[in-house]
């Protein structure tokens, strides 16, 4: 299926937010370019249903007073994203915006996708560094589940823990977290 749309001149957040709802297609700003990514595959919203249940268990266990949210637009500096899960400040997302400002992420987490590897490892966190938020996971799905945990350390992010398939690991920031991820991706 082609997605056909009418617009002349760079992209604005504004510009993004006013197309039609999609639940097939990702858009996303990343300067004044427009980017489309198709809907993920069912491992991946596996995955992330199931780490989303998972954080929320562990912020509620921690008292954490956030909010997790699949899918969600972030509005950067640099233009919008829609990471995979967003940890964000409850008291942001009270009034069901549309949006979620940076200020009010947490931790963003990525689950990459085949079509979307590049983005994922390489230009999203770097966004997300220049954006300070200050934690970033990253899931990877092959050869087999791994999640990496980083801090924003001067700017940058810097790998923290490692948690690979088949052994619960323990992830402390920006909230006590058990991980197994072969258990995110199970059928």
């Amino acid at each position: 299926m082609s997605v056909a749309i009418d617009h002349t001149g760079p992209w604005t957040v504004a510009d993004v937010l006013a197309l039609p709802e999609d639940r097939t297609t990702r858009y996303e700003l990343l300067g004044e370019s427009l980017v489309m990514s198709p809907a993920p595959g069912v491992r991946h919203q596996r995955a992330s249903f199931r780490l989303h249940v998972a954080l929320d268990a562990a912020a509620r266990a921690a008292g954490a007073p956030v909010e997790i949210l699949e899918g969600v637009n972030v509005v950067l500096p640099s233009g919008l994203v829609v990471p995979d899960l967003v940890v964000a400040d409850a008291g942001a997302t009270a009034d069901d915006p549309v949006t979620v400002d940076v200020e009010a992420v947490r931790l963003v987490v990525e689950l990459v996708s085949p079509g979307n590897r590049t983005m994922d490892r390489k230009i999203k966190p770097m966004l997300y560094a220049e954006a300070a938020i200050p934690y970033f996971w990253r899931l990877e799905f092959d050869p087999a589940p791994m999640l990496s945990a980083y801090t924003l350390d001067g700017g940058r992010y810097v790998e923290r823990v490692t948690a690979l398939a088949g052994t619960t690991t323990r992830i402390d920031a920006p909230f006590p977290v058990d991980i197994d991820p072969a258990g995110l991706t199970r059928q």
